[in-house]
């Protein structure tokens, strides 16, 4: 890997491109050859997660609501798939209403370091420009490949979560070069379409704080949208703000570190393999990323507590990011009130973890349910759990070895009599170093759990085929990486929506 060493500069330095960190972006992504098998394999993977996620969360009202302003923008070009619907639309309009549907239920992949990542977010625009530009399954295996290098080595090297900015600023440059590495443009254009993107796509974490709101789901496919929007525009020979990251009043500058800004992002070197997709872990619970260790041990504590009704108090001995941003370190209130919505449940901890112990389960709709968030003992309980920051679990959720790195806690359960009942899980039992690590099979398993009742056993059988052979698949062939599902009742179902402005 090389490093680069990224500071601010002000504009008499008359920074070269070459020099710049956009630059050495595009260079790495216009530079990625074929994948690996075990990359490529990888990419599959993520493939069918997407899609498992994206059919069982077609009827939700959020990603109806992008489905209906996709449909609004039919195409007389090639156009791209919209899921749920047998109509081809403009790419950008069928990237936002895939990518709405991929992280409507926070159920895909993650990836965590300095920062915070979804890097299946990548897949839905670059499917779309695939669709509509008539690439191969050969060209989505490399620009899924080439996106998710660049978007892990931007999650290691700057962290954007402590100055409050929403993680999606790396998507959209991820994005861009994943695009550019598609199509096979230029670095140049990829330069330019990256520094577009990330100016357009940088929004604060208030979307992700106090009452969170659907733009949580809409956020990624935002910029997935906006990513292809600027490689158009790069493709038209049109230039972006520059340098970007650098500038004294760029990125780094004013919303990051400030004028002594200064980080390493480390980039694969010609030739060299990329492998940062296999860093990536995906879930096995609906819920934000952080939580996933927290259900498995609270599912574990079962069997130890006893009676619920007889714990008098749950402590949360976690890592700095877990505490802030899903714990009560938060200081959001809304993550104790049972009237919250559904995507700040799955930002609680001490929620999840009420009903995880509770149900010894985990459900994508039944534990968010109203119901059971409002459930008299869930709710006594519930207040009765915290999280602490522990500077070791802090220690280890930046451990530099990602086989050594630990997003779990150590819960301490004290009883009404004063019985202690502790314990610890590292990682989530899907997680690579996990007590279940997920392989082909179980995503696959994924995928059949979750579109039963929605997809057709064949037409579950016809994805699932499709995306094994993803390599070998033509221009037309892209088309079976959207499961056929009843597009008369999802129309049905999307009849009664209220009407905007398309």
């Amino acid at each position: 890997m090389l490093e680069h060493h990224v500071r601010v500069h002000p504009s008499a330095d008359r920074l070269p491109r070459e020099d710049q960190l956009a630059w050495k972006l595009a260079q790495a992504a216009t530079g990625t050859e074929e994948p690996a098998a075990d990359s490529a394999a990888m990419a599959v993977n993520r493939v069918i997660d997407n899609a498992a996620v994206a059919v069982v969360a077609l009827l939700r009202r959020p990603v109806a609501v992008a489905r209906a302003q996709a449909l609004a923008h039919p195409t007389t070009a090639r156009g791209a798939s919209v899921l749920g619907t047998e109509a081809r639309v403009s790419p950008e309009w069928a990237a936002w209403a895939n990518g709405t549907a991929v992280r409507e239920l926070d159920f895909h992949d993650t990836y965590l370091a300095a920062d915070y990542s979804h890097p299946g977010d990548n897949i839905p625009p670059l499917l779309a420009v695939a669709q509509h530009t008539g690439r191969t399954g050969a060209d989505l295996l490399r620009g899924i490949v080439a996106a998710y290098e660049i978007h892990v080595a931007l999650v290691k090297g700057i962290c954007l979560h402590a100055h409050r900015i929403d993680h999606v600023a790396h998507l959209g440059a991820a994005t861009a070069c994943g695009l550019g590495t598609l199509l096979r443009l230029p670095t140049e254009t990829v330069y330019q379409a990256v520094q577009q993107t990330v100016h357009t796509t940088t929004a604060t974490r208030q979307s992700r704080k106090g009452e969170i709101s659907s733009w949580k789901a809409y956020a990624p496919a935002f910029a997935g949208k906006a990513a292809i929007e600027a490689v158009d525009r790069a493709m038209r020979g049109e230039h972006a703000p520059s340098p970007i990251y650098e500038g004294e009043d760029g990125f780094l500058a004013r919303l990051l570190d400030g004028p002594d800004a200064h980080y390493t992002v480390a980039l694969p070197e010609p030739g060299e393999p990329r492998r940062a997709i296999l860093d990536t872990y995906t879930k096995e619970h609906s819920a934000e990323y952080q939580a996933q260790a927290v259900i498995d041990l609270a599912r574990r504590l079962r069997e130890k507590t006893g009676p619920l009704h007889r714990v008098r108090s749950v402590v949360l001995h976690t890592s700095h990011h877990t505490h802030h941003v899903i714990g009560s370190g938060a200081g959001d209130p809304q993550k104790y009130d049972p009237a919250s919505s559904r995507e700040t449940l799955d930002h609680s901890a001490p929620y999840i973890f009420a009903v995880a112990l509770e149900d010894g389960t985990w459900h994508h709709e039944r534990s968010y349910a109203p119901d059971r968030a409002r459930r008299p003992e869930t709710v006594e309980l519930w207040r009765r759990i915290t999280t602490v920051e522990d500077p070791e679990w802090t220690r280890r959720y930046h451990e530099p070895d990602p086989a050594r790195r630990a997003f779990g806690g150590r819960a301490v359960v004290t009883l009404a009599d004063g019985t202690v009942v502790e314990d610890e899980l590292a990682v989530a039992d899907a997680h690579p170093a996990g007590a279940r690590p997920f392989r082909r099979p179980d995503y696959a398993a994924k995928f059949r759990t979750l579109t039963e009742g929605i997809l057709a056993p064949d037409a579950g059988t016809r994805f699932l085929d499709a995306a094994e052979r993803l390599a070998d698949l033509d221009a037309e062939g892209l088309d079976a990486l959207f499961p056929a599902v009843d597009t008369a009742a999802v129309a049905a179902h999307d009849a009664h929506l209220p009407k905007g402005l398309f």
